[in-house]
């Protein structure tokens, strides 16, 4: 947590050195939660008063079901955890951690891989003048339940509950590159997983 602390540490320092608005808010993947906790403290220490809006994005849900079950203790999700987020297949959450996100985390969710492939494809081939980011599967994870809430209609409710509008500043965490080339080149060049066709508008 301390490494991954250091890591949104840098953003800070990066974001300033640009002379870039403070984020307002933070869509963070997690698997144990330690990332998510880490980024998530970092940024509530830094602005106590006023922090950014935190929504802490999973595949196998146990941090979202620990939330839902609403008295501060964490539920465990077994079984195979099947996803292509492998890297957030943990089940289990970082107790160090669900401690910093069941305070100062505004929102929990559980993300279809679809989702995740879709940010893949979005972030490699992006509009233009925007820079290409070669993500995995975890590490767009973020993306994905960011490009989610703005880009479908049924989320809409949840779009105005998180506050995001035309003026919010929003920071993204990509945590790995090209880790398993074959799964990168199904999905952002044969398409696998992709959007489910209700999506589209």
């Amino acid at each position: 947590m301390q490494g991954y602390a250091t890591m949104a540490s840098e953003a800070d320092y990066q974001l300033k050195a640009d002379g870039a608005e403070r984020p307002s808010h933070i869509f963070v993947q997690a698997g144990v939660g330690s990332l998510a906790g880490a980024v998530t403290g970092f940024f509530a220490n830094l602005y106590p008063d006023d922090p950014p809006v935190v929504v802490v994005v999973e595949a196998e849900d146990c941090l979202y079901r620990s939330a839902l079950q609403g008295d501060g203790t964490t539920v465990k999700v077994g079984g195979d955890l099947v996803t292509i987020m492998a890297g957030l297949a943990c089940g289990e959450s970082n107790s160090q951690s669900w401690a910093i996100l069941r305070n100062h985390a505004s929102f929990f969710v559980s993300l279809p891989d679809y989702a995740a492939a879709r940010a893949m494809r979005v972030l490699a081939v992006p509009l233009k003048g925007d820079p290409a980011v070669i993500s995995g599967e975890s590490g767009a994870a973020g993306a994905g339940c960011l490009f989610e809430t703005l880009m479908e209609p049924r989320f809409a409710d949840f779009k105005k509950a998180v506050g995001l509008n035309e003026r919010s500043k929003v920071l993204l965490f990509s945590t790995e590159g090209n880790t398993d080339p074959d799964w990168f080149r199904k999905i952002v060049w044969n398409g696998e997983f992709p959007t489910p066709r209700r999506h589209y508008r």
